[in-house]
């Protein structure tokens, strides 16, 4: 519970009215349909629906105080049900203040740990998790497959949820024991305040794409938003950085922590020297401060040296020992849906999460390295609907570019036409002659029908996913139950 004095205290208040300052509020909430007497409301304006529009409605169900950004309603309607009025700039950002204050500050009880990138934030999430576990850390993760509070595993819709949902999650991981948590900081998430206040220990960054240019339109806009974790870092804290990313000297510019640098470039300070891989692992050594540590990892890839190295640092950073973390990555299972390999009857596939050009190109390069040129490689691939269409040619560019035969096919059209998305797709390649089906699980085993030992088939976009999401409905879909079910026929 928290009074609504304290709440006023610590908000940015452009006005206030209401008499009952040392209400109580026992819940918070931004969904109308939940509010009663003991309920605090705090009304955003989401890009579907603004909830001052159900204002009245929150009022008469005898809601106590409201949150606000625009004051539209007659003084009347709050005096009559002698509600609180509170008006603010900006109610996301009221939101993660409040969610904060509610559950007590949980963030600064936890070593809290944010990672930001285009790629590699789970599989690092997975790996760091893993280091301190192995350590005999009690950790928490949020993020993009799974929120784990202990052992307890709870199903997630959003790489980072709402501001309140994080501090509650958090709250929950303290009450358990938990020392550690591992939180996958999206974009949307920075842009939208959701981590707004969280006192984090570590920021690490993995790299930066092109990615949802349909929110940011431009690649600096999307730049920006992955920028804020480093600069609302605190000085105590430590930035870990990929140095051969473009952007990381950029990202840290403003940063007031201490920055650890990763990667190949002659300025990190953990310099990956060798590094090999082939469908059963990935090895690699680094040079640290003149000492050289020894790596291997059932997950394969140069992206699964970067992401383990990642994790690596972040634990070190945070106390754990070089022996504890090397055997975390040693032991690492593999994630869900991240380049995971699936072999039967002398046939091989790979089920990857790959759903940008850039991510497309760099599962493809690592299958051709290991595949060399002997081996064909058959990509089955699509685009989302609803989400940035200028990625669209360009994936069916890169898919043309590193495969020998591509079958182009649905991931969740959501509410747009798949024969258009397809079209948007197949629009960048120079050969047109390409097989088409927007029938996923058709187009899935056509490319296995046709695969025999010499092939490898890539099915990527959907990763862990386990559903295929059409006008609004989600119906159950896995690539991985898929590919298992044809590769046993």
């Amino acid at each position: 519970m928290i009074k609504i004095s304290e709440i006023l205290n610590n908000l940015k208040v452009t006005q206030a009215a209401g008499t009952k300052l040392d209400a109580e509020i026992k819940r918070i909430s931004v969904d109308s349909r939940e509010v009663d007497n003991e309920t605090l409301f705090i009304a955003i304006k989401g890009f579907n629906f603004d909830a001052h529009s159900a204002l009245p409605d929150v009022i008469n169900k005898g809601c106590p105080a409201v949150v606000i950004e625009e004051d539209n309603l007659p003084e009347e309607i709050y005096s009559h049900n002698d509600a609180i009025k509170i008006v603010v700039p900006d109610t996301r950002e009221a939101l993660a203040i409040i969610s904060d204050l509610f559950y007590g500050r949980p963030s600064t009880k936890i070593n809290l740990i944010g990672i930001t990138g285009t790629k590699g934030k789970s599989t690092s999430a997975f790996y760091l998790r893993n280091i301190l576990n192995e350590a005999g850390r009690t950790s928490g993760l949020i993020g993009t497959i799974k929120n784990i509070v202990g052992e307890r595993e709870i199903p997630t819709k959003l790489t980072t949820p709402e501001s309140y949902t994080i501090n509650g999650l958090l709250a929950e991981m303290i009450d358990e024991g938990v020392t550690d948590c591992v939180m996958e900081v999206s974009s949307h998430a920075l842009s939208l305040k959701r981590v707004y206040g969280l006192d984090f220990d570590v920021a690490a960054f993995t790299n930066l794409a092109s990615d949802h240019l349909d929110f940011y339109k431009t690649r600096e806009n999307y730049f920006e938003a992955k920028k804020i974790l480093f600069d609302s870092l605190k000085p105590s804290g430590v930035a870990v950085i990929n140095a051969d990313d473009d952007f990381a000297e950029k990202i840290v510019s403003d940063c007031k922590g201490k920055i650890v640098r990763f990667g190949f470039s002659s300025g990190a300070d953990y310099k990956i020297k060798k590094l090999d891989f082939d469908f059963n692992g990935t090895r690699f050594t680094v040079e640290n401060k003149g000492k050289e540590i020894f790596f291997e990892t059932n997950l394969i890839g140069t992206f699964n040296a970067y992401n383990a190295l990642l994790a690596f640092v972040s634990a070190v950073e945070s106390g754990i020992s070089a022996a504890a973390a090397v055997k975390g990555i040693k032991t690492m299972p593999q994630v869900p849906g991240r380049f995971e390999v699936i072999k039967k009857g002398g046939k091989t596939v790979v089920v990857d999460y790959a759903h940008t050009a850039g991510s497309l190109e760099a599962a493809l390069k690592a299958a051709r390295k290991i595949a060399g040129s002997d081996m064909k490689i058959l990509t089955v691939f699509g685009a989302g609907g609803d989400r940035d269409k200028t990625k669209r040619p360009e994936m069916g560019k890169v898919a043309e570019e590193f495969s020998d035969e591509i079958f182009v096919t649905s991931d969740n059209p959501r509410t747009e036409n798949p024969d258009e998305i397809i079209r948007d797709v197949v629009s960048g390649l120079k050969n047109k002659n390409v097989y088409v089906n927007p029938d996923r699980e058709e187009a899935i085993k056509s490319a296995i029908s046709e695969a025999d030992e010499n092939c490898v088939v890539i099915i990527a976009g959907k990763g862990h996913e386990n559903y295929q999401e059409v006008n609004g409905v989600r119906s159950h879909f896995s690539d991985k139950e898929i590919a298992e079910k044809y590769l046993s026929l």
